[in-house]
This record gives C-alpha cells, structure tokens and sequence, in this order.
C-alpha cells in the first residue's frame, strides 16, 4: 500500500500490447522481468515490503484485439535510484503471453506538487478570507505576495491599456512603457502605473493624464527619450523620471525604482532639455543639481535704442544712449520682474507677487503649480526661474495673473489676452 507520507516521486509509464491484457499480467510481468535484474537493493518485492515503493497502480483499455494503458509507481528512493528503477520497467518486453513495450512518460516530483497546491490555496486565502485590517507586519511568501499582486493588474480603457488597479482613485499616476513596466511596479507595490505601449501614446492616457498629477518614469535609451517627448507633445505631465542609462524599468530592483521615483524631475526643470533637438538628454545629468544650473542674469542686457542701431548701419557717430535714458526705455513693469528674476537665477525657486508688488511666497518650481492653484490671497505677478507651459499659464488664466515671467516658453499653443508672458530670450 503506498504510504502517500514519504512518497517524493510517482513514475508515470505508458503501455501498448499486442493482444488483451489485464492488471494482474502487467503486474505480474514488473516484479517477473525485473527480479534479479538490478541486485537486491533495488528489488521491488523488497522495496515494496519496506514501504520504499508504494502500490503499482494500473489501468489497461482493450480494443481490437490491442491494448493500451497506464503505470503509477510510487517511490520514496532518491533521484537516482527512481531513475534506475524507471528505466528498468522500459525492459519488460512481454506481458502475459503477448508483445509488448512500457515507455516513461514524466517522473512527477510529488513534493513540488504539494508545493504549488499550497501556493495556489494560499493565493486563494489571502485574497478570499482574510480581513481587510490583517497587519502588514504578517510574514507572506515571496511568491505568494508577487503573484496577487500581478494578478491585481487591471486593463483600462476600450484598448485594453495594462495599468495598475488604483489608476482610477488615485490623484497621481505613473506613466510606464509597457506591460512587463506595470508588472514590475506592482511587484514593488506600486498600484498606479499604466503603460501607453511604445511612442503612440493611446488616447485614453493621453485624457487620463490631463486629469491626474502624472510622472513619466521610461526606460534610460532612446526610445524613453522618444515617449517623453511624445507625451509633451500630446498631453500633460508633471514630472520626469527614468531609469539608468542603458537599463529598462522591468530590469530594476526595488531599490533602483524607489530610487528613481524619488529622483523624479518637474517638468518646468526638464522641458528646455527636451525642446532644444540637437542636445542629448540625459536626466541623470540634472537632478539635484540645482546650485550647479546657472540662468543667464539679466543685469546689463538691455536692448539697443533703434536710432543707435540705425547709426551703426549709417557709419554714424551717434553717441550711444545713456544709461538712465536707456533705463527709461524699459517699462517699469518688466524692470520689476527682472529685479526679482535676478534674485533667483539658478535656484529653480518661483515668487508669487500681489498687485502691491509684494512678495507672497517663494516656493520651489516643481511646486508653483500647486501653490497657484491653492493661493487664497490675489497674485499678479508670477516669477520663476524655470519654463513657462501650457499648463502654467492655463493656471495662471484661472486665478487671475497678469504677468508670467520665466526663462522661456514651452509648447504654448494658447496664450488669454490677460496674461502677459515675459521671458529671458526677449530681454536679451
């Protein structure tokens, strides 16, 4: 009888006959062929007596005079000897009085059986039974916490697109490349990425996007480079990430993508990267770099009077314009923002200005659009030292600022009548 308690392996076989055959003669014909065959540790009769082979199970169909059939044979002996024994059964070469041949189809590993029914029930039990408030602190196989988590994946839209299961109550989302991107993160328990599947970004991310705080974490080769471009072009982020030079976001580890993700860039800091065409972009090369990213100071760059310039054409010797006159020349207004602009050069910082023209509050770039939004006092005047969007001065429209001033404008295809856009370039 076979004791399913030390039993590592089953042998599974195949039987064909040439004639009618029956249990009793197959069995019969495995202990008779085999006896003597391989010396007395490995007998069966006293294998089976020992408990070391449990009980040979066989099922035989006849038909037309042929049979066809099956072999179990247990065994609780290590791999090699299971190995002889099985290869010992493809000796028989009769059974009863007819021809036959036995072949090994698989040898099962019973243990590893038993270990994914264990994972499989476990998967069940963990999404199935167990409460809502189970501590986090509660030890979970490996496998079994990786597994759920890939199965958590979600397809969004008509398209399909594979995203993680909070892409719809979370306020921000992480956009990936592909599938294997989304599974990644989730393994890491990050359950809001979504993947837009190449450089044709779907229209529903696209939508999904302009609703969200988004961050763009992409491969670090050129074709990351592509989507982020992409994606400017089609739709709204706010952040920018991606990972090291010459490896993809499914190659990381946890710690390179926590890494990564806390790296992330503002996009007002990326954008002149990715809009000058001749440039490589590395964004590696400027996170954290802050002290190290110097804006041209807009002191002495003032422009030339039109009638100076005209002289110099002539071969005239028209004296140049004074200082105090050319001075006056600029508006009031714009030497204003260039005080303030002076004052913050390289520092990626903004001012919000009232209508007093005084200062408000001076916060980071990456945070100018948030601040704006949640700004209860009246701004007027926006400074910072960064690039102007579509975004900002979509923001700015909504609460009402006159002025915006950065180093330079993005891809702006709208600008209200009641913003005026300042940058750098026009001063210099």
């Amino acid at each position: 009888m076979q004791n399913t308690e030390t039993t590592k392996y089953i042998i599974h076989a195949k039987i064909k006959a040439d004639g009618v055959i029956e249990r009793p003669d197959v069995v019969g014909a495995i202990f008779g062929q085999t006896e003597g065959l391989l010396g007395d540790d490995l007998d069966l009769r006293d294998l089976q007596k020992s408990g070391r082979i449990g009980r040979i199970d066989v099922s035989t169909k006849s038909t037309a005079g042929k049979s066809i059939g099956t072999i179990d044979l247990p065994s609780s002996l290590d791999k090699i000897e299971t190995s002889v024994l099985a290869a010992s059964l493809e000796t028989i070469d009769r059974i009863g009085p007819c021809v036959s041949t036995i072949a090994v189809t698989r040898v099962e590993d019973v243990r590893s059986s038993k270990r994914r029914h264990i994972i499989d029930r476990a998967k069940i039990i963990l999404t199935e039974f167990f409460d809502e408030n189970v501590p986090e602190s509660q030890e979970i196989t490996e496998e079994v916490k990786q597994s759920v988590r890939i199965e958590e994946m979600i397809q969004y839209g008509k398209d399909n697109i594979p995203a993680g299961p909070n892409i719809y109550n979370s306020d921000a989302i992480i956009v990936v490349e592909g599938r294997a991107d989304v599974m990644t993160l989730l393994k890491h328990g990050i359950k809001n990425a979504i993947a837009v599947g190449g450089t044709n970004v779907p229209q529903a991310v696209a939508e999904l996007c302009k609703k969200k705080t988004v961050t763009a974490f992409t491969d670090g080769d050129r074709g990351g480079e592509l989507i982020i471009k992409e994606l400017l072009q089609v739709t709204d982020i706010d952040f920018v990430t991606r990972a090291p030079d010459g490896k993809m976001v499914e190659e990381l580890t946890h710690k390179e993508v926590m890494k990564a993700l806390h790296q992330k860039v503002p996009i007002e800091q990326a954008m002149e990267y990715y809009s000058t065409d001749d440039r490589k972009i590395e964004l590696n090369s400027f996170k954290h770099r802050k002290h190290e990213v110097k804006r041209p100071q807009i002191k002495n760059r003032r422009p030339k009077l039109k009638n100076y310039d005209e002289d110099a054409k002539t071969g005239t010797s028209t004296p140049p314009v004074k200082s105090k006159e050319r001075k006056t020349a600029i508006p009031a207004r714009q030497q204003h923002e260039e005080q303030h602009m002076d004052k913050i050069a390289g520092t990626f910082t903004a001012r919000l200005i009232d209508p007093e023209d005084k200062v408000l509050k001076e916060v980071p770039v990456r945070d100018l659009a948030s601040e704006l939004k949640d700004m209860e006092k009246s701004v007027k005047t926006v400074v910072f030292d960064g690039v102007i969007t579509q975004r900002l001065v979509d923001i700015a429209f909504e609460r009402g600022v006159e002025h915006l001033m950065g180093i330079k404008k993005g891809n702006i295809v709208k600008v209200p009548v009641s913003v005026n856009i300042h940058t750098i370039d026009q001063y210099s």
